[in-house]
């Protein structure tokens, strides 16, 4: 499971959306409010991240991946006179 590719980007974007929302919370200045025009972008931007890493990790814990079992080749003639 650790190796699905739903966990590998659900864990990335889970730390870029960390990232994110502690810079919208720590670093949200006048000048930074004044280019968006009063929207804090990062701290929407890790809250939408995060839901998106949430919904890819669920995903990957919902419906894992099944690996079907391996198909045995039938019995042969040869075998079974071998035995």
């Amino acid at each position: 499971m650790f190796f699905d590719i739903r966990t590998i980007v659900g864990g990335l974007l889970g730390c870029y959306a960390i990232v994110l929302v502690v810079t919208g919370l720590v670093h949200d200045t006048a000048a930074e409010q004044a280019k968006t025009g009063g929207v804090n972008v990062n701290l929407w931007a890790g809250l939408g991240m995060g839901v998106v890493a949430v919904a890819f990790v669920a995903w990957a814990l919902l419906r894992p991946v099944q690996v079907p079992p391996e198909a045995r080749p039938a019995d042969t003639d040869e075998e079974r006179d071998s035995a």
